[in-house]
Order: C-alpha cells, then sequence, then structure tokens
C-alpha cells in the first residue's frame, strides 16, 4: 500500500515458570514476526527476580538489538513492543515497553491502539497532581492502574476497575514483579491472542508470531478479557465481557496483519483473497485485462482471488525490495516517490504488451499509487486497471490507524471518475461496503468500518 496509512504497534510477552526458555530470544523473534505493525522503534523488557530491566529505541529491530544488549537482558518473564509513532507522540521518550515504579513496585506497558478520551483523561489526572513525562497512552494507564492498585488485592482488578473510565481501542500487556496480564478493550478493536510455548505462555498482537516461535496458539484474547498469567498458570477475568457489540478493525485483514495470521477466527489470507473474489465479481467486464498483479505484499492475496474468480491469468508483475524501509515512513511526498523506484520495480517482460489489473489495498491521498501506474505504463503495460480491496476512505480512525484528516482524504474531494483521472488509470473499481462481512464471513466478532461509513461504534469527540 502506498498511501499515509500508518500501521499499530505489535505486542509481545512470554511466561516462562519452568525458567528453561530464553525468553529474551524468544521475544526478539516474536517481535520480528510483528515487524511489519511497527517500524519506527522497539523495545525489550524483562522480569528478572522482580527487577525489570528494559531497553528501548528508536528503530528496527537489527538495528536496537545485538547479542550483548539480548545476553544483558535474562529473566522468565519478558515484554516487548514494536512501534509506530503517530505525528503527536514522537520521540524515545514515548518507546515502549514503558517501566513505571511506584509503591508496590514495577510494572512495564507494552500497548497497541489508541484511547479517545486520552487527553480528558490525562487533563484531569493532572488536575489532581499526576505529573506526565511521555505522550504516550502506556503512561496513563500506568498511572491510573498503580493508583487504583492501592486500593485493590491484585493488579488485575485494578485493570477491571479503570477500564469503565477509558474509552477507545487498547490492547496491551502489563508485566508486573510476578505477572503477565493481558488486557483487550470491550469493542475488540485490536487484535490479542494466546499461545504456548512447552509450559510457557505466550501473549502476541497476531497468531503468525506465535507460529514463528514454534509455539501452539491456544486462542484469543476476548473482548473485555483480562488474562492472567502466573507461576500458577493461566486464568481469566471476564467481567466487562458481553456487555458491549463488539467492533474488531476491518483494516486488520486488508492491510495490517500478517496474511498467515488468523484474527478471531478468520483466516486474514482468506479474507483478502476474498476481497479479490468480490472485485472481480463486480466488474462487468470479464475479459477487461490480459494479466493480474497486487502490489506487495497486501495486495498479493487480493490479486490471486481476483486472478481466480475472473480467470485472467495471475502474474507477479512488481519485484519488492524487501531492505527499503515501508514508503509511509518517509514525511516528505519526494521521499516517498523516490522510494517507490527503489522499493518496487516493474517487471517489463511480464508487462509489455498487455493490458493490466493492478490490486492495491488503498488509497488514501492519490499520489504515489498515480507514480506506481506511470511506473507500470512505462514498463510497457497497454492499459492499467486499478482495483481496491477497501472501500474509499471518507472518515479518519480515532482507534489507533493514523488515516488522515477528511480534507486530504483523496475519496473526500474527487468523484469516482476524478480520481480515476487524477491517478491515471484506464479504469477504478474500490470494493463495496456491503462485501465487508463477506471478507471476514468466518469472523467471530463485528467490525469497525468507521473509516468508510463513518458509523463510528463508540461517541468521538468532535463527532456528531
Amino acid at each position: 500500500m502506498f498511501g499515509n496509512i500508518h500501521e499499530e504497534c505489535g505486542v509481545f510477552g512470554i511466561f516462562d515458570s519452568s525458567k528453561t526458555i530464553d525468553v529474551t530470544h524468544i521475544t526478539y523473534s516474536g517481535l520480528y514476526a510483528l515487524q511489519h505493525r511497527g517500524q519506527q522503534s522497539c523495545g525489550i523488557a524483562v522480569n528478572n527476580e522482580g527487577k525489570i530491566y528494559n531497553h528501548n529505541d528508536e528503530g528496527l529491530l537489527n538495528e536496537v538489538f545485538n547479542e550483548m544488549i539480548l545476553n544483558y537482558l535474562k529473566g522468565n518473564i519478558a515484554l516487548g513492543h514494536v512501534r509506530y509513532a503517530s505525528a503527536d507522540n514522537k520521540g524515545r521518550e514515548n518507546n515502549l515497553p514503558y517501566v513505571s515504579k511506584y509503591t508496590k513496585g514495577q510494572i512495564a506497558i507494552s500497548y497497541n491502539g489508541s484511547l479517545v478520551n486520552a487527553n480528558s483523561m490525562r487533563s484531569s489526572l493532572e488536575d489532581s497532581g499526576a505529573m506526565f513525562h511521555t505522550n504516550s497512552d502506556a503512561e496513563i494507564f500506568a498511572y491510573m492502574i498503580s493508583r487504583e492498585r492501592l486500593k485493590t488485592e491484585s493488579t488485575e482488578q485494578a485493570i477491571l476497575n479503570i477500564m469503565p473510565k477509558v474509552n477507545g481501542a487498547y490492547s496491551f500487556s502489563i508485566m508486573t514483579p510476578n505477572k503477565l496480564i493481558a488486557v483487550r478493550d470491550p469493542k475488540g478493536f485490536r487484535p490479542l491472542c494466546i499461545g504456548k510455548l512447552r509450559d510457557a505462555y505466550i501473549i502476541s498482537s497476531e497468531s503468525c508470531a506465535i507460529d514463528a516461535v514454534g509455539g501452539e496458539f491456544v486462542r484469543d484474547v476476548a473482548p473485555g478479557e483480562v488474562v492472567v498469567i502466573t507461576e500458577d498458570g493461566i486464568h481469566s477475568r471476564t467481567d466487562n465481557c458481553g456487555k458491549a457489540s463488539t467492533s474488531c478493525c476491518i483494516f486488520e485483514h486488508i492491510y495490517f496483519a500478517r496474511p498467515d495470521s488468523v484474527i478471531d477466527g478468520q483466516s486474514v489470507h482468506f479474507a483478502r483473497q476474498e476481497a479479490g473474489r468480490c472485485l472481480a465479481r463486480r466488474d462487468n467486464d470479464k475479459n477487461i485485462a490480459d494479466i493480474v498483479i497486487g502490489v506487495p505484499d497486501s495486495g498479493l492475496d487480493a490479486a490471486l482471488g481476483y486472478a481466480n474468480e475472473s480467470g485472467i491469468p495471475y502474474g507477479v508483475g512488481l519485484n519488492k525490495n524487501r531492505y527499503i524501509g515501508r514508503t509511509f515512513i518517509q514525511t516528505q511526498q519526494g521521499e516517498r516517490e523516490n522510494l517507490v523506484r527503489l522499493k518496487l520495480n516493474p517487471m517489463p517482460a511480464v508487462l509489455k504488451g498487455k493490458r493490466v489489473v493492478i490490486v492495491d489495498d488503498s488509497i488514501v491521498r492519490g499520489t504515489t499509487v498515480a507514480h506506481l501506474i506511470e511506473l507500470v505504463r512505462h514498463a510497457g503495460a497497454t492499459e492499467v486497471h486499478l482495483r481496491i480491496s477497501s472501500p474509499p476512505f471518507l472518515n479518519p480512525c480515532y482507534f489507533g490507524t493514523d488515516i488522515d484528516s477528511r480534507d486530504k482524504l483523496i475519496a473526500n474531494r474527487l468523484t469516482l471518475e476524478e480520481i480515476r483521472q487524477e491517478i491515471g488509470a484506464d479504469s477504478l473499481a474500490y470494493l463495496a461496503v456491503d462485501d465487508l462481512k463477506t471478507i471476514i464471513k468466518d469472523n467471530n466478532l463485528g467490525f469497525c468500518d468507521a473509516c468508510f461509513t463513518g458509523n463510528y461504534p463508540v461517541h468521538v469527540p468532535g463527532e456528531n
């Protein structure tokens, strides 16, 4: 995807009661499988006999960690994080895991999501004497949990007590001196699942990370559930479960998650293939092209589904340089376009003289996809038909996805035909909103499609 959508963060944690597993290296490997969820900073905190040691910095995993650092981080509980920073929380002080010390000891938090009432909560806490050193929602959680813990018998009870006070998307894990706790908001916006590796339990944003470390997927964390892992095993508190309709982010299946993950019962790979099939079924001209290609990586599965449904041959027309970071990390449009050239190279031997269907996952501003179409034409394609495996973006997201403001979304400024002309495609079609429920038909939860429809599942300040 060549737009400005910024990814979610990735959370990975492990508790080894047997103390026979190198939890630090396992966490490092798990985070590697989640690197697609955040590429600006990363970190690992470990619990060694009740004392938490933390290392985080800006950069990719292989830039932040080496063997000396990993060998220093010893313990039997580990908590890791990969992060994409939104515009208002950049800076090293916002890197995670966030580690805090209070009367009951230390806690570390890794977090994925966004609280829509974060500003009001922060102001209220500051008015009561709290001092914050970061812009991260994780610090708000840490402060609220530590304050509530002084009045309760356990950290998990403190968490349950504050959950009704926070509004928005949050899937996070907390490490205390003797526990690893996983929490998912009652709507289930962001994925979170449980795995097992021998006697150790794992918490991960996606099942692909559990697979990557040789673990066994156990189940998803239910919306509103608090999962507690101790030396005695795994326990669940479901006080806040089933009290609200669920709204998992539909864009996890369209773009964010890795295709080898299964989220809430739905294979991401099959969801994307079905999106491609839906696009092909709605095309009236079944002989529109000679070849179907996908934009690596999230467009590939949808392109395969489109080809299978339409009968048009599937081909590899774009070669990806996997040593280049994701395009949207560059802040200036010119920088992004230069990286497009470095990252994706059209293959003239495949495209020359062909009518081509390109399948991509979304259009945000439209500038970089226009450049991609230009590259494909330059490689010899006679026609370029663009198919998008999501509906048009019309609304900003307030739940952790950094989708631009309305006035910068091309679908808000231009009609479908005007967008087609703007990006230089011979034809353009989006996935229909009605097809969203079809592509995740195996999903156990409801879904949030507010970025397409404007139907926000919770009240958002400033929205009617």
